[in-house]
């Protein structure tokens, strides 16, 4: 066709620089065009200057030569696009052959091309099922071959090279080039799939191990997560590769004993992955105080770290240790979002004795609490909402006059809008119908108040005051600022202020709910004759034979290592309204507690004095 063309260019119908683009797309017979895709070339008409091309639905499109020639890209009918339109079948049988399937595509895209890239090439046309299944044994055939460059992340391009180079090499480089000791960790990782496959893995886990050991001593103090990993990450290799340890190299006990190291912090920086091996290790360098730390850090961590910690707790025989820990903060309402979320998520036979009504209440009391922390999670809120069975389940044992109490405290909470509270009342219908004409009629002003101290009533005002004064104001003039940056559709500074314009906002109607429900008082008329808000009550225990002090406060007052506790808490709650030498009992931390009003006296606030009145 060259002569054809060359005519063509000759009387002027199209231009010299078009012949050899021509002669390419008559060659190949395949083109693609950026708008309309893949194309299969037809005819070619001399005659008239033009082609006629097959596009996926334009089937016939005739197209001017000298048009084609500027706009179209050849392909070689050894192009996976092109075998693909020529003999599909054949594509899809050489899909059992996954090297030679790769280097097709490759070599199609000028000896590389991404991950993403070969998948849409290859599904749905030539492998509709299980792609994941057949690029799994793809990749691990191509690291064993010495003309695949196979790189860590997706984003980077598979490579076809002509020259062989073995898997140690490649493998010794890529550890080589990674920059940085969490970089290396990574390429560590890939090494030890296929350990087995290098020529010489003694050498090459000697240079590697030599390598972590001097990385691992500059971050153990600055970095120990990733100091941590890196020795996991040797000790996993030498193993592998039949190697002693040597005495001079940093051990994850050293890690663990050294000074300033906070538990709880180190293990959420540790991947998830590691986590449970991070713990074994803790545990060894600590055999003495390990379960202790454990309990003290529970409440503090992740849901995935706390059913971590749980597990190892009950497989080394610590159950009831757990268990103490759990109904500890469960009935303080210390328990955080977190750890409620994994205990709600649990729930099984090996808790039995925990699981009640206190459980939501001491949720319900975490979220309120976490309502008022920007980096608040609504994860267990949405656990709440999605599992159906969570409120039955922890009510079923419980007083109807327990379940009513709980029922007017989720009708109070603010930690749900009210299409979401409607449906959690309803799951508490269904489970016990009895709470029915308390949720159908009027609320009294009585049971919607709450009895605050002076005090933390103030604390609440001033939080008040510092949002709509400082916060809101702040907020407002972030989102002027952001907004003059322009194009509010790619403004990520905007939609940030934006986003947190609705928390502040959120908080200031949360928080006037509250400040409109709390009753403030000094507690100066609290009667002595009866246990009640305002007064000490001192109690024997009957079973311990212990005299205990509780000092019963207002809704937001709590003190439980110096004795002060809510109103609304469990163990306030069993004492209201009995008199001296009444005998009473309730549970506390998972124990049956039986104990005797012993005295009861007022409460007195503590008397404030101005530093100008001790000067004169």
């Amino acid at each position: 066709m060259r002569e054809e063309f060359e005519k063509l260019a000759a009387a002027g119908k199209i231009e010299g620089k078009h012949v050899e683009p021509l002669v390419q797309l008559v060659e190949g017979g395949y083109c693609t065009h950026r708008s309309w895709g893949f194309g299969k070339i037809k005819t070619v008409d001399t005659v008239f200057a033009r082609f006629t091309i097959d596009f996926p639905g334009k089937a016939g499109h005739t197209m001017d030569l000298a048009f084609a020639a500027e706009s179209l890209k050849p392909i070689a009918k050894n192009h996976i696009l092109a075998r693909k339109a020529a003999d599909i079948e054949a594509v899809r049988h050489l899909a059992a052959h996954h090297l030679d399937l790769i280097k097709l595509v490759l070599n199609s895209f000028d000896g590389k091309a991404t991950v993403d890239q070969i998948q849409q090439v290859l599904v749905p046309d030539v492998i509709a099922e299980d792609y994941k299944k057949w690029w799994e044994t793809a990749k691990r055939e191509m690291k064993k071959d010495g003309h695949f460059i196979v790189p860590l992340k997706k984003t980077e391009p598979v490579i076809f090279q002509q020259q062989e180079t073995s898997l140690q090499a490649r493998s010794l480089a890529d550890f080589r080039a990674a920059k940085g000791l969490k970089a290396r960790i990574v390429v560590v990782a890939e090494i030890l799939k296929a350990v087995s496959d290098l020529s010489d893995k003694a050498a090459a886990a000697t240079e590697i191990i030599n390598a972590l050991n001097a990385d691992i001593v500059s971050y153990q103090r600055t970095q120990p997560s990733v100091a941590l990993e890196a020795i996991f990450a040797r000790d996993e290799l030498r193993h592998a590769a039949g190697l002693q340890a040597t005495t001079i190299e940093v051990s994850a006990a050293q890690i663990w004993l050294q000074d300033g190291i906070k538990f709880g912090p180190l293990v959420e920086t540790i991947p998830a992955a590691k986590h449970h091996r991070a713990l074994e290790s803790f545990r060894e360098a600590n055999p003495e105080r390990w379960h202790e730390i454990l309990r003290g850090s529970i409440n503090l961590v992740s849901a995935k770290l706390a059913k971590e910690f749980a597990n190892l707790l009950i497989a080394q025989g610590k159950l009831d240790l757990l268990k103490e820990t759990l109904a500890r903060h469960i009935n303080q309402h210390t328990a955080s979002s977190e750890l409620l979320l994994w205990f709600g998520r649990e729930r099984n036979e090996d808790f039995v004795d925990i699981l009640g009504p206190e459980v939501f209440r001491a949720m319900l009391t975490a979220m309120e609490r976490d309502q008022f922390n920007e980096r608040r999670s609504n994860r267990l809120r949405d656990f709440i909402l999605e599992d159906q069975q969570l409120i039955g389940e922890l009510t079923a044992s419980a007083d109807i006059e327990v379940v009513k109490d709980l029922t007017r405290a989720l009708k109070l909470s603010p930690v749900f809008d009210d299409m979401d509270k409607r449906s959690l009342l309803a799951r508490l219908v269904k489970a016990h119908p009895a709470v029915q004409p308390l949720i159908s009629g009027e609320q009294t002003k009585q049971d919607s108040s709450l009895l605050v101290s002076w005090e933390s009533l103030e604390r609440r005002r001033i939080e008040y005051q510092d949002l709509v004064q400082k916060k809101i104001p702040a907020n407002s003039k972030e989102i002027a600022i952001a907004r003059s940056y322009g194009d509010l559709r790619e403004n990520h500074e905007y939609k940030a202020a934006k986003e947190m314009q609705k928390i502040l906002m959120r908080n200031k109607e949360e928080l006037e709910a509250q400040l409109a429900r709390a009753r403030g008082t000094d507690f100066s008329n609290a009667k002595t004759d009866i246990v009640g808000q305002g007064t000490i009550v001192r109690v024997l225990d009957l079973i311990s034979n212990q005299p205990e002090t509780f000092t019963i406060l207002g809704a937001w007052d709590s003190d439980p290592e110096h004795g002060v506790i809510s109103y609304l808490t469990p163990v306030a709650q069993a004492l209201v309204n009995h008199k001296i030498g009444d005998e009473v009992e309730f549970e506390l931390e998972g124990v049956k507690r039986r104990q005797r009003i012993e005295k009861i006296e007022a409460w007195q606030a503590p008397v404030v004095v101005e530093v100008a009145e001790v000067a004169a």
